[in-house]
C-alpha cells in the first residue's frame, strides 16, 4: 500500500491524500485552502483520469471544496460518503462557487458532482476495486467519518477531523474495535502552545461577554462555519436564553446556516439520542426555537444593521472570507458598543486571523474598514485536543505507523517527538509518497 500527500501536509487546508494498492487508486478527501489566495491540492489534472474514486470524511471546504474542479477535468468516478455529508456538501459547494467564482470550475463539472455519490452508512463495509473501506463516526460535524481502508497486507485509519468529546448535538468519535497498523491523524490542536479550555469554562466566558454587550445596547456578531460550529453556538445561546442566563433578544441567522440547520434536523438520527428524544417526545424542537430568526432578504439584513435594537447575529463565513459577515462588519465594526466574537479556528492568511491577531483595520470588498468594535475569541473547537489525540492513538490495536497531518507550523513535529519512542512517525511534506512495508 502506498500513501501520497497532495495537501494538509504541514498545513490546515486542502486535505487530499492518495491511497494506492495493486490496481486501485483512491483519494481520501479533496479540499481547498482558504486565505489571501485559495490554494489547491498539488495533484496534476491529468492524474484524475487514474483515480478510481474519492472517499469524503466530512462536509467542510478544506476537505471537499476541490470536487467541482475534479469533475471539471473529466473525472467520472464516484464519491463515497454518508448521507448528511452528501447533503451538506451540496449546500456548501453552491455557496462557495457563488461567492468565489473559481475559474477552474465548469458548469458541467459542478453539475456532475451531486450525480456521482454513493451513500454509505456507518460501519458498512464496501469495496472500491482492490481496496475495502468502512466509515465510522468521527464526532466532528454531522455525518463526519473516520475512514478505515485495507488490502491483503495493511489496514489504515484516517481521522479526517475528529473529536472525542460529547457535544449538544453529537456523540464522540467511535473508538471501539480499532485494529489498524497505520494511522493518518490530524494535529490542529496538537501544538506545544495549544491550550484548549474545557467547554464549560469557554461557554461561561462566552455567555458573560454576550450578556455584557447586550446590557450595553450593542450588537453581538458571531462569524461561524455553517456546518458544525453554528449549530453548537445556536443551541448554547438558545438554552441559556431560555433559562434567563442571558437576556432575551433576537438571534438572527444569516448565510447558509439556515439550510444547514434544516439538513441537521432532517438527519437527526445521526445526532445524540437525547436530542432525538427531545424532538420525538415533546413539542420542544430546538432547531425551530422561537428565539431564532432567519434573515431572508437584503432588506431585512439592512434593517438589522441600521436599527438600534440590540441583538445577536450568527452568520457565515467563519473566517470572514466571504458571505454576509462582510456586510455586517462594513456597517457595525466602527461602533465600540458592538462586539465580534470568534468561536472557531482562523486559518493563516484569512481576514479573521488578522482581526484576532489585533488588526485595527482590514480590507473588505475593496474598502478599508476600521475595527473599533470589541473583538474576542471563545473557541469551541470541533477538533480533538492533545489529550484526546493521545487517547485515540492508544485505542488502536497493532498500530505501527503514524502520519501527522492537518496542523500548522511545528505542531506535527511536536506531536512526533511525543510519539516516536513507540511508533514509526512521519510528518509528511506536500507531494511526498510513502510505501508501507
Amino acid at each position: 500500500m502506498k500513501i501520497k500527500f497532495y495537501g494538509a501536509a504541514g498545513e490546515v487546508g486542502r486535505s487530499c491524500i492518495l491511497i494506492e494498492s495493486a490496481n486501485t487508486r483512491v483519494l481520501l478527501d479533496c479540499g481547498i485552502k482558504l486565505g489571501k489566495q485559495e490554494q489547491y491540492p498539488v495533484i496534476e489534472d491529468s492524474e484524475f483520469k487514474t483515480i478510481d474514486a474519492i472517499v469524503l470524511s466530512h462536509a467542510h471546504l478544506d476537505h471537499c471544496g476541490y470536487l467541482p474542479h475534479v469533475f471539471s477535468t473529466g473525472f467520472n468516478g464516484y464519491i463515497y460518503t454518508t448521507k448528511p455529508t452528501f447533503e451538506l456538501v451540496n449546500v456548501l459547494l453552491s455557496d462557495y462557487l457563488k461567492i468565489s467564482n473559481p475559474k477552474n470550475v465548469t458548469k458541467e463539472g459542478f453539475n456532475k458532482v451531486n450525480k456521482h455519490y454513493k451513500i454509505v452508512d456507518y460501519n458498512q463495509e464496501f469495496a472500491i476495486k482492490g481496496l475495502k473501506f468502512k466509515l465510522l463516526p468521527a464526532g466532528h460535524v454531522l455525518g463526519s467519518s473516520l475512514v478505515e481502508v485495507w488490502d491483503s497486507k495493511h489496514r489504515l485509519i484516517y481521522t479526517g477531523d475528529m473529536s472525542l468529546k460529547k457535544t449538544r448535538l453529537l456523540e464522540p468519535a467511535q473508538t471501539d474495535n480499532l485494529n489498524d497498523d497505520t494511522l493518518i491523524i490530524e494535529s490542529t490542536n496538537a501544538g506545544e502552545q495549544d491550550e484548549v479550555q474545557d467547554d464549560a469554562t469557554t461557554i461561561q466566558k462566552l455567555l458573560a461577554s454576550v450578556k455584557d454587550t447586550i446590557n450595553r445596547g450593542g450588537k453581538v456578531v458571531i462569524p461561524s462555519f455553517a456546518v458544525g460550529r453554528a449549530q453548537e453556538v445556536l443551541f448554547i445561546l438558545d438554552d441559556y436564553m431560555r433559562s434567563g442566563v442571558i437576556p432575551k433578544v433576537p438571534i438572527y441567522i444569516d448565510g447558509m446556516i439556515s439550510k444547514a440547520m434544516r439538513i441537521y434536523r432532517h438527519n437527526v438520527i445521526y445526532c445524540r439520542k437525547e436530542l432525538q428524544q427531545r424532538i420525538l417526545m415533546s413539542e420542544d424542537d430546538p432547531f425551530k426555537s422561537a428565539n431564532f430568526h432567519n434573515v431572508m432578504t437584503k432588506q431585512m439584513r439592512s434593517k438589522i444593521m441600521t436599527e438600534h435594537e440590540t441583538c445577536i447575529i450568527v452568520t457565515t463565513s467563519g473566517m470572514i472570507s466571504g458571505g454576509p459577515i462582510i456586510k455586517y462588519l462594513e456597517r457595525l465594526a466602527g461602533d465600540p458598543k458592538n462586539k465580534l466574537l470568534f468561536v472557531g479556528y482562523q486559518a493563516e492568511g484569512t481576514t479573521g486571523r488578522m482581526i484576532v491577531e489585533g488588526a485595527k483595520e482590514v480590507e473588505l470588498n475593496g474598502k478599508k474598514v476600521p475595527i473599533k468594535m470589541s473583538v474576542e475569541m471563545h473557541r469551541l473547537s470541533g477538533h480533538a485536543d492533545k489529550e484526546q489525540l493521545s487517547r485515540f492513538i492508544t485505542k488502536i490495536h497493532g498500530l505501527k505507523n503514524i502520519f501527522i497531518v492537518h496542523g500548522e507550523g511545528t505542531k506535527g513535529k511536536f506531536m512526533q517527538e511525543t510519539l516516536e519512542k513507540k511508533y514509526k512517525v512521519n510528518v509528511p511534506v506536500l507531494d511526498q509518497e510513502y510505501e508501507l512495508n
